[in-house]
């Protein structure tokens, strides 16, 4: 097979894969073979994902929430979450689900030129390859004024009222599946972010040189005022057999397995009377999760977040495709979802939720449970701590508190097992504020 050197030799390697009429119709599973089904309209008993026969443009292709929720310029907040007072897109009842058409902001920014056809069509991709929905986006939105230097990135859909949801309680958002819209994805290193950006003086970070800052220094066009001439980097990434494909130097190409999963999942946490308040600003993960790019939470997984309004107000976005612990460049493998959740609401002294659930966010999978820590639990407010010692520290805070409380284990004992025996993974160090889970594995306490 020749190996793709360009966009014309990316196109033309699809095209050769998969046909021209079925060009990114991509049926491989992910995870599996290519001759795994489609998902039924219901949604699964059990998690399963597989890649859908056909672009997912809006109200196209197996939907399995009972509610549905489109991503439209009118209603999508981009760059920025709900607040303790944003009025609802839909309203369900607790244990109801939703399926909601979740758009990537990657290909609709600034710096690419905000107008997706015209991106992806530099990388082989159709115009009828390209999602409507993202098009309207980049094209209609005009909710808030864009600033690419100040503004979140993402396209936020929400927020969701769940009947019966009041402060105090936990928000129990449960993953059953989640679709990959289109067979292709972007990765993206910018200047000034990262886990090794130029600082805002000019320097490097402590323990990297100037020689050493990714993008290079020498690319940096920010003082041009001009996204599209900033000198980021963003590298376009097809999928085969349910694999992201990057060309891998002295390798011939570069291939991953895919994990779909949606890095902003949260609540309304803030109070501000302005869209564009600082304290919305989707980058930094709260309390109330939001940016929380946990890489476990796919399909299958559960996500328990601490409810600060009445209705929960549930949003998400910032869909994934794949994407490593830490993601350091910036960005994960971005690309958009069709991602069905089940919400409901958990009560205290139900014992429906974790009890750090209630005041933290907390997550499990079928495996593990995972104990969360944030360097900055409030985002932008009162400035903005990115030390992952204080993400750490609160992580293993959190997974004590979940032993002692939940699995009845003496605290000191329990604080030795997490030596022994518990991994804990830096969630990201990109967000501004930073992550770190712990990952107890449920087979260690099982008779």
């Amino acid at each position: 097979m020749k190996v793709p050197t360009s966009p014309g030799d990316v196109r033309d390697a699809l095209i050769t894969r998969f046909g021209r009429r079925s060009f990114l119709r991509v049926a491989a599973a992910l995870g599996g073979g290519a001759g795994a089904t489609l998902l039924a309209s219901a949604p699964p008993a059990a998690a399963s994902v597989t890649m859908p026969r056909e672009i997912l443009h809006p109200r196209k292709g197996p939907i399995h929430g009972r509610h549905y929720l489109p991503s439209t310029p009118e209603q999508v907040r981009w760059g920025y979450v709900p607040s303790l007072s944003s009025e609802p897109v839909l309203r369900m009842r607790s244990g109801e689900t939703v399926t909601v058409d979740s758009v990537s902001h990657e290909g609709i920014l600034e710096d690419q030129g905000r107008d997706p056809v015209a991106y992806f069509a530099g990388h082989g991709v159709r115009r009828a390859d390209v999602l409507q929905d993202a098009v309207a986006i980049a094209r209609d939105y005009s909710r808030t004024p864009r600033s690419f230097d100040v503004d979140g990135p993402h396209v936020v859909t929400g927020p969701i009222h769940v009947a019966g949801a009041r402060p105090g309680d936990v928000l129990k958002v449960e993953m059953l599946s989640l679709l990959p819209r289109v067979p292709y994805g972007v990765v993206s290193s910018r200047h000034g972010k990262g886990a090794l950006a130029r600082q805002a003086g000019g320097g490097a970070p402590d323990g990297i040189t100037l020689e050493e800052v990714m993008p290079p220094v020498a690319t940096d066009g920010r003082p041009t005022g001009d996204p599209t001439k900033y000198g980021n980097v963003s590298v376009f990434t097809p999928v085969r057999r349910g694999r992201g494909v990057l060309k891998g130097g002295r390798s011939k190409e570069v291939t991953f397995p895919l994990n779909p999963f949606m890095g902003v999942m949260g609540v309304a946490f803030a109070a501000a009377d302005r869209m564009t308040d600082p304290l919305l600003n989707s980058i930094p993960p709260t309390l109330g999760g939001g940016n929380i790019d946990i890489h476990h939470l796919g399909a299958g997984a559960t996500f328990y977040l601490p409810v600060f309004a009445d209705g929960a107000l549930f949003y998400t976005g910032d869909p994934h495709h794949a994407m490593g612990g830490g993601e350091v460049a910036l960005t994960a493998m971005e690309g958009s979802l069709r991602a069905t959740f089940r919400l409901t609401v958990c009560k205290p002294g139900s014992g429906e939720a974790p009890s750090v659930a209630f005041h933290y966010p907390f997550a499990e999978t079928k495996d593990a449970w995972l104990p969360i820590g944030l360097s900055d639990p409030d985002g932008s407010g009162d400035g903005q701590v990115n030390d992952l010692d204080v993400a750490m520290r609160r992580a293993v805070v959190n997974a004590l508190d979940f032993l002692e409380r939940d699995q009845g284990m003496e605290r000191a004992v329990a604080y030795a097992y997490l030596s022994a025996a518990t991994n804990f993974e830096v969630s990201q160090v990109v967000d501004r504020t930073t992550g770190v889970h712990g990952v107890i594995l449920k087979e260690h306490f099982r008779e």
